[in-house]
């Protein structure tokens, strides 16, 4: 049967899946209890101008070390399978030259976007952002950085350290929080809430972001740094 025609049928068959789906779907018109207390206690609760910080900091506090839990095994995995060891390692390899635009583009903008990242790290508190958003653009530099130059070594010490260190801090706020303060995970009551608004401002919030960023861009950019040193073929 034609490569095509199966394409089209299956492309119909998911239209007649999805249709009644969507005829039948109806928007929110109002919040729900939990987010209604989000809205209405959020600031005054947390000292954070940026709700969806407060909630994913604080309020769930749990679920964001499952998420961070996640990222750890799903990069350590990434990293058994694909290291390389120093037996193995070609040292400058011969790969494809890169174009003299992005070669020069990539000096100028890898500091651009690890400030970047850095800012929305440190404002994830007061603006849209946060540890995963600023870790992820952080991360990003990497990739540029190795885009350009396929033959740049990072330094797994460092990064190990840097990442371990971030975890255990993580972790360590959260535990304070439970023994210490009003019995909730990652509580940012550990330093006074502040003024809204301002930079240093909603507890340990921003110090939490910090870490969770590190880390978040560590373990991507570990990964990153494996998988261009995977790549042994010359």
């Amino acid at each position: 049967m034609d490569k095509k025609f199966m394409v089209a049928l299956l492309v119909a068959a998911m239209a007649v899946i999805l249709f009644p789906l969507f005829q039948s779907f109806e928007g929110g018109t109002q919040l729900s209890e939990l987010g209604q207390y989000y809205t209405q206690n959020g600031v005054s609760d947390t000292g954070a101008t940026n709700l969806v910080a407060s909630v994913v900091v604080t309020y769930r506090g749990l679920d964001t070390l499952g998420e961070v839990t996640i990222l750890f095994l799903a990069a350590s995995i990434i990293s058994f399978f694909l290291s390389v060891s120093k037996d193995d390692r070609i040292e400058n390899r011969t790969v494809m030259s890169v174009t003299e635009i992005l070669s020069t583009a990539s000096q100028t903008l890898v500091p651009i976007i690890v400030l970047v990242g850095a800012y929305i790290l440190v404002n994830g508190h007061l603006t849209p952002g946060g540890g995963f958003q600023g870790g992820a653009i952080i991360a990003s530099g990497t990739l540029l950085m190795f885009l350009a130059n396929p033959n740049h070594k990072l330094n797994h010490t460092i990064i190990h350290v840097i990442e371990s260190t971030s975890g255990i801090a993580f972790v360590a706020i959260g535990v304070i929080g439970v023994l210490m303060m009003d019995g909730g995970f990652l509580s940012n009551k550990l330093f006074d809430l502040g003024t809204p608004g301002e930079v240093i401002s909603a507890g340990a919030m921003p110090l939490i972001n910090i870490f969770l960023g590190l880390k978040v861009g560590t373990e991507l950019s570990n990964v990153l740094g494996i998988f261009v040193e995977s790549q042994n073929e010359k």
